[in-house]
Parts: C-alpha cells; structure tokens; sequence
C-alpha cells in the first residue's frame, strides 16, 4: 500500500471526525429531549460512528489506490464531498442550532447520498461499496430516530 493511500484513509477520517470538534454534542439540551426508550446511549453513537469513520475511510482509500483522484473521478468526488458536507451538517443542526426537523432531512438526504454512494463505489471496487453499507442502515436508523425525537418535542 502506497502512503499516499494511507494518507488519504487518515484524511479522511479526520475529516469525517471534524463535525464532533466544531460542533460537539450539547448534553444537557440533547439530555432535556424526549426520546424513544430505544434510543442508543451517547457512547454507544460515539463507538458506532468511530467505526463508520474507519470503513468510510477505507473505503475512499481504496478507490483512490485503484484509481485515484482526478477528472474521471469526478462524479465519485462530487457525491462524496456532498455526502460529506451532509455529514457535517448533522451535528451543526442538531447540537449548534437545535433544528430537529433540520436534523432529520439532513439525515434522510444523508442516508440517500450514501445509497448513491455505495453503488458508485462498488461499480469501481466492490469492497469500497460493501465497506458503506454499515453507514447507509446507520444513517437510515439515524433517519428514523430523528424523525421520532421531532414528532415527540414539536
């Protein structure tokens, strides 16, 4: 492996991590919220989206060795960067703005742009597609979750 491919799955991690700095988890308004009994603890979402950093990481990094990053690339390195930024998005609705209805479209759009994501992935590397399922039934859940926690404190 090249270590300019090794860059780019710290990169990449780094980046997708950034939301948590600029916009941090605000326990006592997320706490004040009604949520459904189900809801995962707070660790519990830390853990999950560490992990999904790391395959989502991975599965750039592997696209980039096999084919790098350039114009015919394009369209992979549109749909990412706007998954990204949907990404980002979330923790700034959700902890710096306290838009829960914000929260859950950007999370439905995120969850869509992963879908997107996963097949263009996969058309160019397999694995780089399957390393993004994880993240699509977690953006998917995390649709859902924001959805309730909206309908119950409107």
């Amino acid at each position: 492996m090249k270590k300019s491919t090794v860059l780019v799955f710290f990169v990449t991690y780094g980046l997708f991590s950034l939301s948590g700095f600029l916009f941090p988890y605000d326990p006592d308004w997320y706490t004040s919220l009604s949520k459904p009994e189900w809801t995962p603890a707070g660790a519990v979402i830390g853990g999950v989206w560490a992990i999904l950093f790391a395959l989502i990481s991975l599965s750039v990094a592997l696209i980039y060795q096999t084919y790098g990053f350039g114009r015919h690339n394009s369209e992979y390195l549109s749909l990412l960067s706007i998954n990204y930024l949907l990404n980002q998005a979330f923790s700034f609705f959700q902890f710096q703005q306290h838009q829960l209805f914000a929260s859950f479209l950007d999370a439905l759009l995120l969850a869509v742009t992963t879908f997107a994501l996963i097949f263009l992935s996969g058309a160019q590397k397999k694995l780089a597609g399957w390393l993004l399922v994880p993240y699509f039934l977690w953006t998917s859940f995390a649709t859902y979750l924001s959805w309730v926690i909206y309908v119950m404190n409107r």
